[in-house]
């Protein structure tokens, strides 16, 4: 799901009553276009277990910047409102579901 503003990421991010994965990414950069579908297939293999929200950092300046978003593609697992983990980069698809299985 892409979130657009401030009041939809707090009903669908902070609200959330199951983990929320985010990637944070935007249009013109080529490691999230190779990492969008891979974080994408991870979550749906995690169906039920958590939820993931795509936040284009150009559109959603604002949630960028109060995240203190850097460099992307930028990944966050957020539980009950706060971050428990996140990592910067893309990586492979065995490397991201062993760090979602270590922080679930």
């Amino acid at each position: 799901m892409d979130v657009k503003g401030q009041k939809q990421f707090e009903t669908e991010v902070l609200k959330s009553t199951v983990p929320v994965l985010i990637d944070f990414w935007a249009t013109w950069c080529p490691p999230c276009k190779i990492y969008g579908p891979v974080i994408e297939e991870v979550a749906k293999e995690n169906e039920g277990k958590v939820k993931l929200v795509k936040i284009d950092v150009d559109q959603n300046e604002d949630i960028a910047s109060h995240y203190g978003i850097s460099s992307i593609p930028t990944t966050f697992l957020v539980e009950k409102g706060k971050v428990k983990a996140s990592f910067v980069g893309a990586i492979p698809k065995d490397k991201l579901r062993k760090w979602l299985t270590e922080n679930l």
